[in-house]
């Protein structure tokens, strides 16, 4: 069994593979606070409940692959790795390690390691041209070149990060539940919100995948020929109402996740 960890700034998505078949998935909060033993307890406590997997820490595991945007996790993360799998082959997507993504940025160091990852996944599962819009703490629209290659991206606010500004900034406004509303025209103000979520980010996908679908292929070419894959906890919200997504891959990183280890394996 391979075990993928994607620790992201607000939720940690973990992923057990047999294969290439995803069988388990669990989602829980992110906390920098975390120290690893507290982090190993708990990967105990969600693993010890699989059929699959021993009664004792890392037995059925095989294979661990990391990615993390926050750096303090990941140096916990590290030390799990080290502590409590010190016979486990791990491999964390950080500099130096084999992603098989060509990063055509300025600084690509700088460039996420969730982002990157998605980039292979999206390669690999659809080919290029390809658009990965990640929802997560924020939303994120990656592109990837015919060749495979990440050549940049936008970072937008995220759908949380958005309804807690609206909570904190307006007088008379309130945090309400992620759902979608009975209809664009709100007829109470949780409505009102909602609405302004659901398809406020419905356009925003829209009108920035459609510029950057022709930036892509250039004037030559298609827009239609560059499939875009929406993933991250919170796509849900919008799918239905964004009509540039053309795929929706819930475990695009995690499946990037056993690619980049799979591409990495054979030289440690």
């Amino acid at each position: 069994m391979l075990l993928t960890i994607d620790a992201g700034n607000t939720h940690t998505v973990l992923g057990l593979f047999d294969g290439e078949d995803i069988v388990e998935h669990w989602r829980i909060s992110t906390d920098a606070r975390r120290t690893a033993d507290e982090l190993a307890v708990l990967l105990q406590g969600l693993m010890g409940m699989h059929p699959l997997l021993g009664d004792e820490l890392g037995d059925g595991i095989e294979g661990i692959a990391i990615c993390s945007t926050v750096p303090s996790v990941l140096h916990e993360l590290r030390e799990v790795t080290r502590r409590y799998y010190g016979d486990v082959p791990a491999v964390l997507v950080e500099p130096g390690i084999k992603t098989g993504v060509p990063i055509l940025t300025d600084n690509p160091k700088e460039v996420g390691a969730d982002r990157i990852v998605n980039a292979a996944a999206a390669s690999e599962l659809y080919g290029g041209p390809a658009i990965v819009v990640d929802f997560g703490t924020a939303t994120t629209f990656d592109p990837v070149s015919a060749r495979g290659e990440y050549i940049g991206g936008v970072i937008a606010p995220g759908i949380e990060i958005s309804v807690e500004a609206l909570g904190v900034k307006g007088a008379q406004l309130r945090k309400i539940e992620l759902a979608r509303p009975r209809s664009v025209i709100g007829k109470n103000t949780v409505e009102a919100m909602q609405a302004g979520i659901v398809y406020g980010f419905a356009g925003q996908v829209d009108g920035i995948v459609s510029r950057m679908k022709r930036e892509l292929v250039g004037p030559a070419g298609d827009p239609a020929d560059v499939t875009v894959i929406a993933t991250g906890g919170l796509a849900p919200m919008v799918l239905g109402e964004a009509m540039e997504i053309d795929e929706h891959e819930p475990w695009l990183t995690l499946i990037g996740l056993r690619l980049v280890y799979e591409r990495n394996i054979s030289r440690m």
